[in-house]
């Protein structure tokens, strides 16, 4: 048995295996499903942006200057 562990979201009743995992999950499964209790669904903006990040072709990274800058 092999099994992993992933956050994603429930949409018109249907749960998204990541791409990562789609190659070793083929047939059948046994799904064990974990709600996370109402005050636990707001949305955390930084965990989503962490496990998720925003992929943006302009991107340039601060320089160390440019952030420690004052002025």
């Amino acid at each position: 048995m092999y099994a992993v562990e992933f956050r994603t979201k429930v949409t018109d009743g249907i749960i998204q295996i990541p791409e990562k995992y789609r190659k070793k999950i083929k047939n059948n499964v046994r799904v064990i499903l974990l709600a996370e209790d109402s005050a636990d669904t707001t949305s955390d903006i930084i965990e989503d942006i962490l496990e998720s990040p925003l992929k943006l072709p302009d991107f340039r990274s601060f320089k160390r200057e440019e952030i420690y800058d004052r002025g």
